[in-house]
């Protein structure tokens, strides 16, 4: 009877001991490298975004009403994804965070292209203008850079133009400035379009 006690003494923390997981086992359960979640917490990736955004101003605004004033956020907001690829929007909201979003909408119903030069500068020189507002674009040797500021700037970075010479005349209103500048842009011809305007001819026929 004494040995059949101290058997059972003895078996019993090994019994325990089994049916309970060591730390070690419930933490590999819980964080699982492969992508498995028992109960515990994800450490999913966010996805990239397809575009680089930048704001440009976010300004108050007020308007004033029969019962008293209004007060609103306005954003400006220019995305690109530096190969190209550009576009600007504008978004207004009680809130920042709102205002943002709505203008990152915007940017992207928005979007433009442009064809770039060797070296990452533009074609040819152009002038955009936009209500008092005018912004000269000329292209620039590789490793000039972009001599530019401001809304000029930051439309430019993002649409992949890294050397450039620009100048602003009249209004330097941001909103105003990006919108000429994006006429600018617009105006940007390639070889193959003028040499198809001027011979009807394109690079391929050429080539023959």
């Amino acid at each position: 009877m004494a040995e059949n006690e101290e058997k059972k003494v003895v078996e019993t923390p090994a019994a325990d001991a089994g049916n309970k997981p060591s730390r070690n086992a419930r933490g590999n359960g819980r964080f699982n490298r492969n992508g498995g979640n028992k109960g515990g917490r994800r450490f999913n990736s966010r996805p990239q975004p397809e575009y680089d955004e930048k704001v440009i101003r976010i300004s108050k605004v007020t308007k004033v009403v029969k019962g008293g004033k209004r007060m609103k956020f306005t954003a400006l907001t220019v995305i690109g994804d530096k190969k190209g690829k550009y576009g600007y929007g504008l978004g207004k909201s009680g809130e920042v965070p709102e205002a943002i979003k709505k203008s990152l909408n915007a940017a992207n119903r928005n979007m433009f292209k442009v064809q770039l030069a060797k070296g990452d500068t533009i074609a040819h020189t152009v002038m955009g203008h936009f209500g008092a507002t005018q912004v000269f674009l000329k292209p620039a040797p590789e490793g000039t850079g972009l001599v530019a500021g401001g809304a000029v700037r930051a439309i430019l970075e993002l649409a992949g133009v890294r050397n450039v010479y620009s100048k602003i005349y009249g209004s330097r209103t941001q909103t105003n400035v990006v919108k000429a500048t994006v006429d600018a842009l617009k105006q940007l011809k390639s070889f193959d379009s003028v040499n198809k305007t001027r011979f009807n001819k394109t690079t391929a026929e050429e080539a023959k």
